[in-house]
């Protein structure tokens, strides 16, 4: 009882300084998860740690994983009761020249990699144009999937573990795997 009420009060505290209200009001942080019992204030204290040590994910307004790099994280929209898909490890996610959108009830596994630009090709110095990426609501995002630039994924999509998604499967309701990703299985 008392490790819980040492992360809760510690984990308000750095929670109140690092996150905005709307992540703090998530269901991780109290609904049905309960205040003492809440998983939330433990990933406020673990955040804290890695950004001072590590110096990762500075300035990023939600709980991340100091193992998962966050870059442009105010161009990524997700509901805030699904912030536990920035848990786990390796996850990369980039949205600073574009949007990344992920719809509610998605999962992404650790090892993937999520971005809105390239380097240019002539000059890896520079970014190409970023594009916005979409991911569909109940979609899940397998183990070391790569998705590209501009890639659109309707509801209910499953991306298969090592997937490297470089077009657009807007219909969703279906498993698409490889390199290039296609479609292997529609599931409705």
């Amino acid at each position: 009882m008392i490790k819980k009420l040492f992360n809760w009060a510690i984990g308000h505290c750095f929670a109140y300084f690092m996150y905005d209200k709307k992540y703090r009001k998530s269901r991780f942080f109290n609904g049905r998860f309960g205040g003492l019992n809440a998983v939330g204030w433990k990933w406020a204290i673990a955040d804290f740690r890695g950004r001072s040590i590590f110096k990762t994910n500075i300035g990023v307004r939600f709980p991340v994983s100091p193992f998962n790099t966050i870059n442009g994280y105010s161009n990524i929209k997700f509901d805030p009761d699904d912030i536990e898909i920035f848990r786990g490890k390796s996850k990369y996610i980039q949205a600073e020249n574009g949007t990344i959108t992920i719809g509610k009830g998605t999962y992404i596994a650790n090892n993937t990699c999520i971005v809105t630009t390239n380097h240019d090709l002539i000059n890896p110095d520079l970014h190409q144009k970023g594009k916005d990426v979409c991911i569909g609501e109940k979609s899940w995002i397998g183990f070391g999937a790569i998705i590209l630039p501009g890639v659109v994924l309707g509801d209910h999509t499953v991306v298969g573990a090592g997937s490297v998604v470089t077009k657009s499967f807007p219909d969703g309701y279906c498993v698409i795997a490889g390199n290039p990703a296609k479609v292997i299985k529609l599931t409705r």
